[in-house]
């Protein structure tokens, strides 16, 4: 891992580690709305013409510009706004980076006009900066500092007591696991056959199950705020998300004006209000012995069908929700160690297999896959 990559990401992390790390990234934030004809690709860089200090030459004064080098999701973005195939772009950049700067700029003064909110970041420990995306113009701004903030402050002003149980940053997310202990059920129907993966407990020793939620967000693009209710199992420590009752809030707004962007105080203001009421609504929604025993009964009533062919219905299912081959092999290996032949187990694996995976995107992305797998198993087995 580079220094660069430790500035950018962090895994499994303390919620104040957390907050450290995005304070340091927040003081490092250049955001920029620029016209295509102020972007020039040199040697694998993004030059942005006009945006810092001008200098005095013996040929008078030379306006300002800041270099900053696109990062591989930066890449990507660049390619899918320019319409230039990503794998290309990426092979340019590796082995023919004049190739990359002249399809780039090709495309940029193709539409010289056309605006972009240019994500940039400086790190503070070494000087250097890179570009994190290339984005719409009217894509509306909401740091992940500012909301774990307004979501602790939304915790905080609901009253009740929560654990933070892991933070996770990557270039394309926040990732915030919220969890309360305390409002706790039983869930001995959907438990009882299964047995934990890492330790070999038995859920129907400690059939216990949790309220919580996630809360996600993006800088850069990459979906939209969202706080989703999670319910994890004590024994084994899976996340059973339920999607479809997530809160979301889309990055959309309206169109920006060029140059570096300064947040008014009450524009942000306004902005981190509506989280801090939809983290106060979540911890009241979510945190709550009713909803926990309503979702759970639901999961139950899919959870309990019989699976005769673990082979063809965990097939059927990786085809199904795009699981790799190794993402296959690991849930099936961990649903042969659940020992629960049944669409639960499925469930079970999926959540269990979620935490071995390193890349958090990807973790996160198949741990959200829980509920859905144990439905179409049960639909396939049935």
């Amino acid at each position: 891992m580079t220094q660069s990559d430790t500035f950018l990401t962090t895994r499994n992390a303390t919620v104040a580690d957390l907050a450290r790390l995005l304070q340091v990234q927040h003081a490092g934030k250049l955001d920029v709305v620029a016209p295509a004809w102020s972007l020039i690709a040199e040697r694998g860089d993004l030059r942005l013409i006009g945006v810092g200090e001008p200098s005095l030459t013996p040929d008078g004064v030379t306006v300002g510009e800041t270099r900053l080098r696109p990062t591989a999701l930066a890449d990507a973005a660049i390619a899918d706004k320019l319409g230039i195939p990503g794998t290309y772009l990426r092979r340019l950049r590796a082995e023919q980076i004049g190739l990359y700067d002249a399809n780039v700029n090709t495309w940029l003064a193709d539409d010289p006009d056309r605006r972009f909110l240019v994500r940039g970041l400086r790190d503070p420990a070494s000087g250097t900066g890179v570009v994190r995306a290339l984005l719409s113009d009217s894509y509306r701004v909401v740091d992940n500092l500012d909301v774990l903030m307004a979501v602790l402050e939304g915790i905080r002003t609901a009253g009740v007591e929560v654990d933070i149980a892991r933070c996770d940053l990557t270039e394309r997310r926040m990732y915030v696991k919220v969890r309360a202990p305390q409002i706790a059920e039983y869930a001995p129907d959907l438990l009882a056959g299964y047995r934990s993966p890492f330790t070999g407990a038995r859920g129907a020793d400690n059939p216990t199950v949790f309220a919580g939620f996630v809360v996600s967000n993006s800088e850069t693009g990459h979906g939209s705020f969202s706080l989703t209710p999670q319910l994890t199992v004590q024994v084994c420590d899976n996340g059973m998300t339920i999607s479809k009752d997530a809160m979301r809030e889309v990055h959309l707004g309206a169109r920006m004006s060029d140059g570096v962007i300064r947040w008014a105080a009450d524009t942000q203001g306004a902005l981190l209000d509506l989280v801090v009421k939809q983290a106060r609504d979540a911890v009241a929604t979510f945190l709550d012995h009713g909803y926990v025993r309503a979702a759970l009964a639901e999961i139950t009533r899919q959870a309990g069908i019989a699976i005769s062919d673990p082979q063809a219905t965990l097939d059927h299912v990786g085809k199904a929700l795009r699981f790799t081959a190794e993402q296959q092999a690991t849930i099936l290996a961990h649903f042969i160690q659940g020992a629960d032949v049944t669409s639960g187990g499925v469930l079970h694996a999926v959540t269990s297999a979620a935490q071995t995976i390193d890349d958090a995107d990807v973790a996160h992305d198949l741990e959200r896959c829980g509920v859905k797998a144990m439905a179409l198993a049960a639909a396939h087995a049935a």
